[in-house]
């Protein structure tokens, strides 16, 4: 860890300025930021073996949202941190771009953000739910060509559908909440059943299969993690299990659903239409869905809101003084 005599060094790959100007005045009484504005792989690679060259070393790297063009987290790229690095923190809820196991190795906390984009996600999940469910996605593209409502038969209402949600950790616990003021039935599929007095909070049903989830559902949403268990969960097998024209909800990680699986089923009417925030190798999204105007797409916005921002920042800064004054972060995924 830092010296007695001088502040613990953290670097930054860009500065975190949605944590507010208090804040950080007070953070940095305590610590010193070198900020690293990164780019492309390469470009960051070489920054950061240039910044622990010159300014190093560090005892912390700070990662903020927007990972994808210097992704993943691996040895390659944080070697040069060591001995002297003791912690990693994300701004992003998922971690699977970091490898955890090699910091454990090598004696490194990681800590991602547990709850900061949690509702912004459900959030997010509602839009597209309501979007698919009132296909407005269609409905803008005719007033936007001048042509009103065109052909454009009656859509759904929310009221008495039944909600599925894959996955009821925060994000799924925020969207039956949500779901409730729509009046539609929730009913979810988990690792583990919550308790009576939480099924009752969320207004929530156990699905003991994903199978029973899956054929009950007028609306099926994905909120679980992105895990070598969960890669490719929905399939060819998992869509042939839902309701005839069910709706299809991707707030996740796109690597969890079969993206052929899912073209295939809205091909065959199976799926009716689909929300989709995320896709399997973005920033790149198979033309299939850009052309589809049964999809209703968002280039991976639902944590990108100015309060989850502020939120994550503060929850990864809080993690650093915690290993700094107690010797452990306040939520590690690791152990060490």
């Amino acid at each position: 860890m830092g010296s007695s005599t001088t502040k613990p060094k953290v670097l930054a790959l860009g500065y975190p300025d949605y944590a507010g100007d208090a804040y950080m005045a007070e953070f940095e009484k305590a610590f010193t930021i070198d900020v690293l504005k990164p780019s492309d792989r390469k470009g960051t690679l070489e920054g950061v073996a240039a910044k622990v060259k010159e300014s190093g070393p560090y005892d912390a790297l700070l990662v903020l949202m927007g990972i994808g063009p210097y992704e993943p987290f691996d040895e390659e790229f944080l070697k040069p941190l060591l001995p002297q690095c003791k912690i990693l923190v994300s701004c992003s809820a998922g971690y699977n771009e970091f490898d955890v196991p090699w910091m454990t190795k090598n004696g490194m906390w990681f800590c991602n953000t547990r709850s900061a984009v949690s509702e912004p996600t459900a959030d997010m999940a509602i839009f597209l739910i309501l979007a698919v469910l009132r296909d407005t996605t269609r409905g803008e593209k005719q007033a936007r060509e001048g042509k009103w409502r065109g052909a454009l038969p009656p859509t759904r209402d929310p009221t008495g559908l039944t909600l599925g949600i894959v996955g009821m950790g925060g994000i799924g616990k925020h969207l039956a909440r949500k779901a409730q003021v729509f009046n539609m039935r929730v009913k979810y599929y988990n690792r583990t059943q919550l308790s009576a007095e939480e099924e009752a909070r969320y207004g929530a049903s156990y699905a003991k299969s994903m199978e029973e989830l899956l054929s009950q559902s007028d609306v099926v949403s994905i909120n679980c993690p992105l895990n070598e268990k969960t890669v490719g969960l929905i399939g060819e097998r998992e869509f042939s299990q839902m309701k005839d024209g069910v709706f299809f909800i991707n707030t996740a990680r796109g690597p969890i659903v079969d993206e052929e699986a899912l073209i295939k089923a809205l091909k065959s009417g199976k799926v009716a239409r689909a929300g989709l925030d995320v896709f399997d190798g973005e920033p790149k999204i198979n033309p299939y869905f850009i052309e589809c105007d049964r999809c209703t797409i968002q280039p991976h916005l639902g944590g990108l809101t100015d309060g989850a921002w502020k939120a994550a920042e503060i929850e990864c800064l809080e993690n650093i003084k915690s290993l700094f004054s107690t010797g452990k972060p306040v939520a590690p995924v690791n152990t060490l």
